[in-house]
């Protein structure tokens, strides 16, 4: 339901009244020189007219505001569920791409591997399924039992932080997407943003592999929500169309808005690719848009693929 169909309230009822009225005044006028006793009969029986009309009209305007307060309340909560039937499928195109889809590629990956290493591989692969499964059902379930039953106390994961980018970049990390994290100000620690879209020498301030995370200053819950939403969805594009690749995850503060590019460097030679249906970047844009961001998501210069996004948020 778009915002152009929301009820407005109109009523004719004044617009009659005033030219009923505009009328009595005119009979009115036309019997002044009547004889007085015609002229007092006449004009009691236009004022009772007038007071009658006057009446009418506020008894239709009332009806017709209650009608309306009617129709918008309905309205409004059409709108609600339409709003958590878009909230529902995108955490369902959660759990179905990030976690049914990690379990594809990790599989994918692990049956591709020969020679020596191979059994022991595999045998980590399928531990890396299990756990993964296991997470994407736990988090069914909650969400079912929170649909069966919307009264319930029921136990919910907490909303995404920047604090948890990390653990997102080691869950792309297992399905075989070798990922490097940057956070902090914009020319901060050893990496820097030259320009959109292009991220130079992302690495890690302990020289480690492990991801780092910086400082960007406060942030507001939703935006923090969202660049999660964004980082966890490109690293799983990039483990379903480029499969074990090299991949660098930025997040960046620039002034009043919070800088996220995620690039890859492009599927290997024998990688086939496992296509989603589109529905995780049509997600991710509604998200965006809704902070008043926007997203850009194409292949980069040179071999690889970039997804960049800038989500206002004032200090």
């Amino acid at each position: 339901m778009e915002a152009s169909d929301r009820p407005v309230l109109r009523s004719r009822a004044w617009p009659i009244a005033l030219a009923v009225l505009g009328f009595l005044v005119l009979v009115l006028a036309g019997v002044g020189a009547s004889p007085q006793a015609a002229a007092i009969a006449v004009t009691l029986v236009l004022v009772s007219c007038a007071a009658a009309v006057v009446v009418w009209a506020l008894l239709s305007t009332r009806r017709r505001r209650r009608q309306y307060e009617e129709e918008l309340t309905a309205w409004a909560a059409e709108r609600a569920i339409q709003a958590e039937r878009l909230r529902i499928a995108r955490d369902l195109h959660d759990l179905a791409s990030h976690g049914l889809g990690l379990v594809t590629v990790r599989a994918a990956a692990a049956r591709t591997l020969t020679g020596p290493a191979g059994d022991a591989e595999r045998i980590a692969a399928l531990t890396d399924i299990e756990h993964t499964g296991r997470q994407a059902t736990t988090e069914l379930r909650r969400m079912l039992a929170v649909l069966r039953s919307p009264e319930d106390d029921t136990s919910l994961r907490p909303a995404d932080t920047l604090a948890d980018l990390p653990q997102i970049v080691q869950v792309a990390r297992t399905s075989g997407v070798r990922v490097k994290l940057a956070v902090g100000e914009a020319g901060e620690g050893s990496s820097e943003v030259s320009e959109i879209g292009k991220v130079a020498e992302v690495g890690d301030a302990s020289g480690g592999d492990q991801p780092t995370v910086g400082d960007v200053g406060k942030v507001s819950g939703g935006v923090q929500l969202t660049v999660c939403a964004i980082v966890r969805e490109a690293l799983a594009n990039t483990a379903r169309h480029a499969g074990p690749t090299s991949a660098e995850v930025a997040v960046r503060r620039e002034a009043d808005a919070i800088l996220i590019t995620v690039t890859d460097d492009g599927p290997g030679p024998d990688w086939v690719p496992h296509p989603g249906a589109g529905a995780g970047l049509a997600g991710l844009r509604e998200r965006v848009g809704a902070l008043d961001g926007t997203l850009e998501a194409g292949p980069r210069r040179g071999p690889g693929y970039q997804v960049i996004a800038r989500l206002p948020d004032r200090r």
